[in-house]
């Protein structure tokens, strides 16, 4: 299996990917933005669409367009009162622009099949770079806000009372979730990338009792979930999200019914 250049490609890619999804979910889940990582998905779809339209790489369209609108629509849903009217707002425009923008460039269905449901063995040894570097950028940039972030995340009221700046970390945060979205979707595509970036870490919840368990044990979850989907898609030939997704599935139940158990 691994004699083939494609899937070296996508273990290589699709390692990178997981492990920054694993991280960056933990803080997804601590920081109740699970809906925005969906919302941000639909929002990179549309970015993507727009990027077959004008013959650039999807991925620099949905990179373009999630992280320049991840600080406004943070901000917008930022209210509880108002959080689900504007998030249905936004998901539906963009949406729908996704697929205008698919209906116009006048592609073949397979674009639009590989944007929303993500393309992993055909990625290219130039792809598997690109992302490998937008991973490390993520990783590397949490690791230098480590602590701040940690703070905030898990103890907002404390970050409050030691003045901490709350609203940097806060669009500092979305601009990395913004990332892992568009990176992350190279797998699973747009429409199941927050597969990787909340089931893992929803485990982790249940499992870990301090950060470094919750983040070691989302980051082997979500590795397990691409790997073997990658094989089980191989040996197979179905396609590779539908094993990954059942795959943080399975582990997302068995952790909540461990976790039922112990109670």
């Amino acid at each position: 299996m691994l004699a083939y250049d494609f899937m070296q490609n996508a273990f290589l890619a699709s390692t990178f990917i997981a492990v920054t999804c694993g991280v960056v979910g933990v803080f997804v889940t601590a920081r109740g933005l699970s809906f925005l990582a969906h919302t941000l998905s639909e929002i990179g779809f549309a970015g993507a669409a727009f990027a077959v339209l004008v013959g650039i790489p999807p991925l620099d369209g949905m990179l373009l367009t999630t992280v320049i609108s991840s600080v406004s629509v943070g901000r917008l849903s930022v209210k509880a009162s108002r959080r689900e009217a504007s998030i249905s707002a936004v998901s539906s425009l963009f949406t729908g622009l996704g697929i205008l923008f698919l209906a116009l460039s006048a592609k073949s269905a397979s674009y639009a099949t590989t944007i929303l449901f993500g393309s992993i063995i055909g990625i290219s040894r130039a792809d598997v770079w690109q992302l490998v570097l937008l991973a490390l950028v993520v990783l590397i940039t949490i690791a230098i806000g480590f602590r701040g972030l940690a703070f905030d995340s898990f103890d907002p009221v404390g970050a409050q009372a030691q003045n901490l700046r709350r609203n940097a970390i806060s669009v500092y945060f979305l601009l990395i979730l913004a990332i892992s979205v568009s990176i992350g979707a190279q797998i699973v595509g747009s429409l199941l990338v927050f597969i990787l970036l909340t089931l893992p870490s929803a485990v982790a919840k249940y499992l870990g009792k301090t950060l470094p368990q919750m983040l070691t044990i989302a980051v082997v979850v979500a590795l397990i979930g691409v790997w073997a989907g990658l094989v089980l898609g191989y040996y197979t030939n179905w396609p590779v999200t539908f094993f990954i997704a059942a795959i943080e599935c399975l582990f997302y139940f068995a952790a909540l019914l461990l976790k039922h158990r112990t109670e």
